[in-house]
């Protein structure tokens, strides 16, 4: 029936304010007036419907985002939009573009690394899309190591210009999002040479294609790179090639906003520190995040939603089977996945005040914390992108077989997601960056300095290697500092066992090579500890709405007892907990899943997703799954005709052949 409220029931089970709930989400008041009304606008918009993106041919899917993102700025520019009305629009049309790079990485990369007339020039052209910009970094033979770019930037002093020239097939770029068909100038990163001399990688802006016919310049060859994973999903971005051929620029396209290139061909630092663009990159990793529990967030909807729905099994006397989310075996792979969801929000929510205050003290010449910042970052980066990629896999396990189908939303969610784990750094190469980061700050320990931020409680690793942990009922687990001081404990000790195994190489670098493996779990296990301490901090603010702390606090502790249950290898090999205290937790894991259950749709309500942007028949608000599910699958091109194509062709003759003139 129309209008029937089928998950009703389980709405009216909450036992907190949901609409407190989703403030809390949207991190304040503004921000979830501001999402609520843009996700609408979208949602009533027929321009911007998506019911079937999943069956059309690869053309006509790509005409279609390019129809969706000129409707898009239309409606930004008649509306008057804020920068930040734009960008929910943006996100709420929920379609790849090219306008992600556009307005995510070309515009941020200028005012990052351009200097101030290079900004006053470009960015009014960006900001009105009179030229529309990519990222153009990897190449076909190179991605995280980007020192080893092969593409160069020579500069030749009778002109005044930059020769930029793709010297080898491996130097074509290779992946940039908005390159294949669309943008018409880039951000190329190249090796910079000048009077024969190499001085790194630097970034160029490069005219690509010409304005009045959008033809590629001279000397440039461009293409897309070719379908992607998955039906729709990634496909609607034009992934591009490109190949320079002596293409020459003018010497002030290049970014000098740190090094700049004189007259002559001379190098010279300017007054504007190099640290400084990393402010740019933990800028980006947070915003990584942030998608991060939206992307999840959508999955744990779907699939909470869908376990309230569907019944099987457990019928007495003819009477209602079981809803599938009361199983314990649901549940214990399902709510984690919700804990989670929320866990990462909250790290995501503290990664802008990183950004903000990382911001000011480069502008302050204060360095202190900086390489603290890039790798917490860089490991946030990789633990969040790697749990919801998996995470989003197991959603769709959870539904059971239709799962499977595109009309559940999750296939493309997952091909969409899936790329977040290579790029803007390779997720394992990321947890390597950590590793050494925290071999550093264990070596550094006994020289009298103190580590900061995340790190901070390395300083007490003599504490942590002796403390024994207290727990002595299932209870103690619901303690803030007993489960802080367990994964601090398994942390420390991770490091330190990993710092005395690498002083037995003569070699640092052979040992860290051959120890790899070792040191991404002790990454791993810092990272996990950041998440759980941001969420802790959270529950010590004061947060208003009925019952809200309550839930937040049992997902809290489902989210740090869930690891400590999957990775109780760490927990017990390091000694921070014994198997009886581990048996205690999961006594307690299973108290809470219990005390989740009435309140899971509401959880999921609290995201505030409409209908159009969740994308699943499995996820309807309504919860009216079943018909609508018959309703779509007849919408396949393979029903519009009775008979299939091929038929007559291919079938009706095996049909009509004489099994005994058939030689088997």
């Amino acid at each position: 029936m129309k209008g029937v409220d089928h998950l009703a029931h389980e709405r009216n089970k909450a036992e907190f304010d949901v609409d407190a709930m989703k403030i809390v989400w949207a991190g304040s008041r503004h921000a979830f007036e501001l999402s609520d009304r843009m996700a609408r606008l979208v949602a009533s918009d027929p321009a911007f419907q998506k019911d079937g993106r999943t069956r059309l041919g690869r053309k006509e899917l790509f005409k279609n985002t390019l129809r969706k993102a000129a409707h898009a700025w239309k409606r930004i520019l008649e509306l008057r939009l804020t920068e930040e009305e734009a960008g929910w629009l943006r996100s709420f049309v929920d379609e790849p573009s090219f306008t992600d790079l556009h307005w995510g990485m070309f515009i941020p990369a200028i005012k990052g690394q351009g200097t101030d007339e290079q900004q006053q020039k470009w960015l009014p052209l960006a900001y009105k899309m009179q030229i529309i910009g990519c990222y153009a970094q990897t190449e076909l033979g190179h991605g995280s190591n980007v020192q080893g770019l092969e593409t160069t930037a020579t500069f030749d002093p009778e002109t005044d210009e930059f020769v930029i020239h793709s010297p080898t097939l491996t130097s074509s770029k290779w992946w940039p999002g908005g390159l294949g068909k669309v943008s018409t100038h880039a951000i190329v990163y190249a090796r910079l040479i000048t009077n024969g001399q190499e001085h790194g990688v630097h970034g160029f802006i490069v005219q690509l294609r010409s304005l009045d016919d959008h033809m590629p310049l001279p000397g440039i060859t461009i293409g897309d790179i070719g379908m992607k994973f998955g039906n729709g999903a990634y496909n609607t971005m034009d992934n591009g090639v490109l190949k320079f051929d002596h293409i020459r620029i003018p010497r002030n396209q290049m970014l000098m906003r740190v090094l700049q290139v004189t007259r002559e061909g001379k190098c010279a630092q300017s007054n504007v520190p190099r640290q400084l663009i990393y402010g740019t990159m933990v800028f980006v990793r947070q915003t990584i995040v942030a998608d991060a529990s939206t992307a999840l967030s959508r999955a744990v909807c779907i699939a909470t939603r869908y376990s309230a729905v569907r019944r099987q099994f457990g019928s007495q006397d003819g009477g209602m089977e079981t809803q599938v989310i009361d199983y314990k075996t649901q549940q214990s792979r399902l709510f984690p996945l919700l804990a989670s969801a929320y866990a990462f929000r909250f790290v995501g929510e503290w990664l802008k005040w990183l950004y903000t205050d990382v911001t000011q003290r480069l502008q302050a010449n204060d360095f202190s914390t900086l390489p603290e910042a890039h790798a917490c970052t860089a490991g946030l980066k990789s633990l969040t992108t790697t749990a919801t990629a998996d995470a989003i896999e197991e959603c769709r396990k959870l539904c059971g077989g239709h799962g499977y189908l595109c009309a559940s939303g999750l296939p493309e969610l997952f091909a969409v997601y899936a790329p977040a784990c290579t790029y803007e750094g390779d997720n394992v190469v990321l947890l390597l960056q950590v590793a050494r980061f925290l071999m550093k700050t264990v070596s550094q320990l006994g020289s009298g300095k103190k580590p900061v931020g995340t790190t901070a409680y390395l300083g007490r690793v003599q504490d942590l290697l002796q403390c024994c942990c207290d727990v002595q009922t299932a209870e103690d687990w619901l303690k803030p500092s007993v489960v802080l001081e367990a994964f601090e404990a398994r942390s420390a000790r991770m490091c330190v066992a990993r710092a005395q195994n690498l002083s037995k190489f003569e070699n640092p670098e052979d040992g860290f090579a051959e120890l790899s493996a070792d040191l991404v779990e002790a990454a791993v296990a810092h990272c996990q500890l950041i998440v759980v301490s941001k969420f802790i901090d959270k529950l010590q603010q004061d947060i208003p709405g009925k019952g809200v702390n309550q839930q937040l606090q049992n997902l809290c502790y489902i989210y740090a007892l869930n690891l400590l249950n999957k990775y109780l290898g760490d927990f017990l090999s390091t000694g921070c907990i014994t198997p009886k205290q581990a048996s205690l937790a999961n006594d307690q894991l299973r108290s809470l899943y219990s005390q989740i259950r009435p309140n899971a749709i509401a959880l999921v309500d609290a995201f505030n997703y409409t209908d159009h942007y969740l994308g699943s028949v499995l996820g309807r608000y309504d919860g009216n799954v079943y018909p609508k599910l018959y309703e779509e699958a007849w919408k396949d091109p393979l029903n519009d005709s009775v008979v299939p194509d091929g038929y007559h062709e291919y079938v009706h003759p095996m049909l009509k052949q004489q099994l005994r003139n058939a030689r088997l």
